[in-house]
């Protein structure tokens, strides 16, 4: 009975680490589906392994959690953040699965262009993710990561903006309309998880400072 009052030895960082590594995997392949028609199918599969991988590590952390004693830092923003890096990690892996779905192939540019603001924020989260542990004294360098999520989903939200003003405007197909819409959306969305994300770390490093 003792010794399950007793503190473990549970690396939670680590498992933030592996999270928003797998979340930095699915967006560049996210971004090479939208860069090339090639072997959509073999990217689409690498996506949904990548998403199998990160709800393991998920689940392993949420069972470690229950079976620590002492954490690092509030037991509800391991919880948290955890859930929402995988959110990340979710959107894409729906989004990509779309893409085959509705067998697109001719990519329209701004799709491209947010793939690339979503690899730039996943990127940003990853660093402040890795600078966790010592939060003491990165917590600076932590909020200035946070800050360009910040700044990175504005971006998404003008480039979703502007997508569907010209998709309206220039594509008459309405089957296309209703796919690209969609698309777009799904794609700002997983933008918006990682502000998400941002808003955990950030508080994070003010309750400890």
């Amino acid at each position: 009975m003792l010794e399950k009052l007793l503190p473990r030895e549970t690396s939670f960082f680590k498992f933030f680490e592996q999270t928003s590594g797998l979340a930095i995997e699915v967006c560049v392949e996210l971004d090479n589906l939208v860069n090339s028609s090639n072997d959509v199918a073999g990217r689409v599969a690498r996506i949904e392994q990548l998403e199998h991988d990160a709800d393991e590590v998920t689940h392993q952390c949420i069972d470690a959690l229950h079976a620590t004693f002492i954490t690092p830092i509030d037991r509800a923003d391991i919880h948290r953040l955890i859930k929402r890096i995988d959110d990340i990690i979710d959107c894409v892996d729906s989004a990509a699965a779309r893409f085959q779905l509705y067998g697109l192939t001719v990519m329209r540019p701004e799709i491209r262009q947010l793939t690339q603001v979503l690899i730039a924020s996943v990127r940003e989260l990853d660093k402040a993710v890795r600078d966790l542990p010592a939060l003491n004294r990165k917590a600076e360098a932590i909020q200035e990561c946070c800050q360009a999520v910040y700044e990175a989903e504005r971006e998404a939200d003008d480039l979703l903006r502007a997508a569907l003003v010209r998709l309206f405007a220039e594509e008459k197909d309405v089957f296309l309309v209703i796919k690209w819409k969609e698309m777009f959306e799904r794609v700002e969305r997983a933008t918006d998880r990682c502000q998400e994300v941002a808003n955990i770390i950030s508080g994070i490093v003010i309750e400890a400072s």
